[in-house]
């Protein structure tokens, strides 16, 4: 069954990375409630650099809860799990902590199905600097990279409101092209 298990919004604020000061909304905390859901994205949600997310296309964010136990495993081996042990859901900068729904399960134009809220998958996250500080170490945008564990854009294709604890249905789309295929060309990898 697939089920989304929690909801995250966030503001931009400035944060350092690599000395400079960098405006970025990836640290998305959870929200209780319905929240409402409108074609540029989750309501009180802010993108920051619109060149890389938001927009039609890049509206909300999901990714597979299942791969929280990987990234919290690689920040122990970093030697940084100190800094929050339990990496809560969000960490990773989605608004939408998916579980039972890979990317391999995935292909764009699929469509995620709420009761209030219609959601159309549309590319792979590709990752970038803000995310090795996001997850407190300088290997982690090479760690998404290489294990190919993105997550997923959405558009909203009928807007409504979302609650953290919903099913909801995979629609298939036209199949011709899978988020991991995406994925690995956009990263430049062979296909396994």
């Amino acid at each position: 069954m697939h089920k989304l298990l929690s909801l995250q919004v966030a503001q931009s604020r400035r944060v350092q990375i690599d000395g400079r000061s960098i405006l970025t909304a990836i640290h998305k905390q959870s929200v209780a409630g319905s929240v409402d859901v409108m074609p540029m994205g989750v309501a009180g949600d802010e993108q920051t650099d619109l060149s890389v997310h938001g927009g039609l296309d890049k509206a909300v964010y999901a990714y597979p809860s299942e791969h929280y136990a990987f990234w919290r495993e690689s920040r122990t081996r970093a030697g940084i799990s100190a800094i929050d042990d339990a990496l809560p859901w969000g960490s990773v900068g989605e608004n939408l902590t998916l579980q039972g729904l890979l990317e391999t399960e995935v292909w764009i134009g699929d469509v995620l199905q709420f009761s209030h809220c219609v959601l159309r998958v549309t590319q792979p996250r590709e990752p970038c600097y803000k995310f090795n500080a996001a997850m407190g170490y300088n290997g982690a945008a090479k760690a998404m990279a290489q294990r190919g564990c993105c997550g997923f854009y959405l558009a909203v294709d009928a807007p409504g409101h979302l609650s953290a604890g919903e099913a909801f249905k995979l629609l298939p789309g036209p199949r011709r092209l899978g988020v991991h295929e995406a994925f690995n060309a956009k990263m430049g990898k062979h296909l396994r």
